[in-house]
């Protein structure tokens, strides 16, 4: 007479799984050009990003926790990098070129990568190249002094960077849907797919170097 009971319990075991794995839905944000897979509704967040030529770039961060975990995209835009950089007044003789916004803009994959090898007390356990949607950038593991990990895909896109993070509890499996899921809009909100590997590319300027100097 107890079989009842024992059904309803092991219902329950089964179904708990699904329902947490339909709280994951793609979020779409058609102002920074890109989907990903969230467990919910991100917050936003204004931020500024020091860059590493000393300009300050305007971005938002996108996260979410649950269950211990905490997931985000953060998006700077790099987009009015030209004028950023003519606008500010602390130029040293080493960046004082016309080329060096463009720099700025090519290394920031680097830049950002380099920040996240910096964090106290990290090991550093994955750090290559990495694509996604074919679109070029870099990925990294890493373990923090807590033991949780953390997974981390940088990206840029038409001059915008695309910073993955997502930190998981020590014996939690690997994010992986969170991970593989970004995609690229353009303005008209599509997808973006390329044929090839896409670099992020520049308008060249002229005189990038400066004005020639008499020989």
């Amino acid at each position: 007479m107890r079989l009842p009971g024992i059904i309803a319990v092991t219902l329950i075991v089964a179904v708990a799984p699904l329902a947490t794995a339909q709280e994951w839905t793609t979020y779409t944000n058609r102002l920074d050009r890109f989907e990903v897979n969230f467990p919910g509704q991100p917050k936003v967040d204004e931020i500024k990003w020091p860059s590493e030529y000393g300009a300050v770039f305007p971005g938002r961060v996108y996260s979410l926790e649950q269950n211990g975990s905490r997931y985000s995209v953060a998006v700077i835009d790099y987009t009015d990098a030209e004028r950023i950089h003519a606008a500010r007044t602390n130029h040293t003789e080493a960046d004082n070129l016309p080329i060096y916004w463009q720099v700025d803009v090519q290394a920031s994959i680097a830049y950002a990568a380099t920040k996240f090898r910096q964090r106290p007390g990290v090991k550093v356990t994955y750090d290559a190249f990495h694509y996604i949607d074919l679109v070029s950038g870099h990925q990294l593991q890493m373990t923090n002094p807590d033991q949780s990990r953390t997974f981390v895909g940088i990206y840029l896109h038409e001059s915008r960077l695309y910073i993955l993070e997502a930190t998981v509890p020590a014996k939690a499996p690997q994010p992986g849907l969170f991970q593989q899921s970004l995609s690229f809009l353009d303005a008209a909100g599509k997808k973006v797919r390329y044929p090839t590997i896409y670099y992020n590319r520049l308008t060249p300027i002229k005189n990038a170097f400066g004005p020639e100097q008499p020989r």
